[in-house]
């Protein structure tokens, strides 16, 4: 016996990939229902490769009684709105929006790195997904964490436009097309040009002066790691379509060689280390798209301080960061609470 698993937000970006990953990992699902809003209702959507076509529903008029998982990629200000709905018809919804992510009530899980977290949903019936960016260094971070305890982590990301939705994928196309023929490159979704440019700036300002993307990645990874990890970011959008970079700087409590973190990353779960020392010798954003793996490169000892690390951190941001991560949720779910296909 089966799963009843429901995609609210299925005609986005990572609400499609969703529903192809459920179908990739042959997740035990008797029936999925896919929502969106009623602009959607009765569009069809392929469940992955296998041929069968599914009926967009209103998810305004959608009884969530009986379904047993909602993976939501509606979006904050929609998810306030239906995820309460849906937790108390009994259907534990695992949500990627940021809205549930700090409530103390609420686990924020990244199944390689604290998945006993997870025992905590029942407080609520909803789960939470972190940030893209934050998936992908957290990964990377637990089994050198693990190893030698982080006491400070630096990190810059290079994150494609992808994490902005179809729109932002959109307007790189269309100003990368406007340039070549010499129209103009008008910004729209982002607040600068973003075709053959990089922009400092991913989400609101806050008083200090920091964006909301970077504060995500602050507390996010203090939550999921350890609260005593000090970090501070820089976010930046950059003229890619999917998968996400970082360039991490790690301060360890303990010594840690390059050797070391390169032995113990080999063998971590969900990373996959690629690391030779000469010309493309390293993964590249292009290269991680529609893999689920968290790659890293470039392991290298800071030597400007007591047992320091560089690495580069890059994955496909729809997947690790947002849609596999959630499935990743819904399977690690079954296997502790809800055991229905044993």
């Amino acid at each position: 016996m089966g799963y009843r698993v429901v995609v609210a937000g299925a005609t986005g970006n990572v609400g499609r990939e969703m529903v192809n990953i459920l179908a990739e990992r042959a997740f035990p699902a008797d029936e999925v229902a896919v929502l969106a809003s009623s602009r959607s209702t009765g569009d069809e959507i392929e469940y992955g490769d296998t041929g069968k076509m599914l009926k967009v529903r209103n998810i305004e008029h959608f009884d969530p009684a009986g379904w047993d998982i909602a993976l939501f990629a509606i979006g904050s200000e929609a998810t306030k709105v239906y995820a309460p709905r849906f937790a108390a018809a009994g259907c534990v919804v695992i949500d990627n929006s940021s809205l549930y992510r700090m409530d103390p009530d609420v686990p924020l899980i990244v199944p390689e790195v604290n998945a006993a977290a997870i025992d905590g949903y029942t407080r609520r019936n909803i789960i939470a997904n972190p940030n893209c960016s934050t998936a992908q260094m957290v990964v990377a971070l637990k089994p050198l964490h693990d190893a030698a305890r982080i006491k400070r982590v630096v990190v810059s990301t290079y994150q494609s436009v992808s994490g902005a939705g179809k729109v932002g994928m959109d307007e790189l196309f269309e100003q990368s097309r406007n340039i070549f023929v010499g129209d103009p490159a008008e910004a729209k979704t982002f607040t600068k040009q973003i075709a053959f440019n990089v922009i400092p700036h991913i989400d609101s300002f806050l008083d200090d002066g920091s964006t909301k993307e970077e504060w995500k990645m602050v507390v996010e990874t203090k939550k999921i790691l350890d609260p005593k990890i000090k970090v501070t970011a820089t976010c930046v959008r950059v003229p890619v379509f999917v998968g996400h970079s970082e360039s991490i700087n790690i301060e360890f409590e303990d010594e840690i060689s390059a050797d070391d973190a390169r032995r113990i990353l080999r063998e971590a779960p969900g990373v996959m280390l690629i690391d030779k020392q000469e010309d493309g010798g390293y993964i590249t954003p292009i290269e991680s798209a529609g893999d689920d793996a968290t790659y890293i490169s470039r392991v290298r000892e800071d030597p400007t301080v007591e047992n320091g690390l560089n690495i580069w951190c890059v994955a496909d941001n729809l997947r690790k960061g947002a849609a596999l991560n959630a499935v990743q949720i819904a399977e690690l779910l079954g296997r502790r609470h809800l055991k229905k296909a044993d």
